[in-house]
């Protein structure tokens, strides 16, 4: 499988993202939804990634620079045929290095608080993810669990 920068101009990317976007909606109340659309993602602060095995898009991840020393995970998604088979840890890995490549001191994210986001609650945490407060622009919010690793 190979991770590569996208430029999100690809109908299957376009597509991955429309489906995140509209799951994410249906699993979380619209003011705690903050998943990014395809105009978000292309944003100069934000590298957006997809995985691929051969001609098949496996999934995608991306990472936003919050400061020089600060990174944040966004739009963590595995297509559904490639689902369970490894992708979204074969991202955040790849996502991580690409922030130490960058000097980040600290990568965060948010993620949803109900069943729906458990799995994905349980893979930062096996990769030594912590529970945290609000960072950046985020509020307290009962649908959000905040995590944060040290990269140092």
């Amino acid at each position: 499988m190979r991770i590569e920068i996208d430029d999100l101009t690809g109908p299957d990317v376009i597509g991955l993202l429309e489906e995140h976007v509209a799951e994410m909606l249906a699993n979380s109340p619209e003011d705690s939804m903050h998943a990014l659309d395809v105009t978000a993602l292309r944003k100069p602060e934000l590298t957006f990634f997809s995985a691929w095995e051969g001609d098949a898009l496996a999934g995608c991840g991306a990472i936003k620079e919050l400061d020089p020393t600060h990174g944040e995970i966004k739009s963590m998604r595995s297509t559904a045929t490639f689902r369970g088979r490894g992708v979204g840890s074969l991202m955040l890995r790849h996502l991580l290095e690409v922030a130490r490549d960058r000097g980040y001191r600290q990568v965060s994210l948010e993620t949803g608080s109900s069943e729906f986001y458990l799995p994905a609650v349980r893979l930062y945490e096996r990769y030594g993810f912590a529970h945290c407060g609000p960072f950046a622009d985020y509020l307290e919010d009962p649908h959000s669990v905040f995590m944060t690793l040290s990269l140092a």
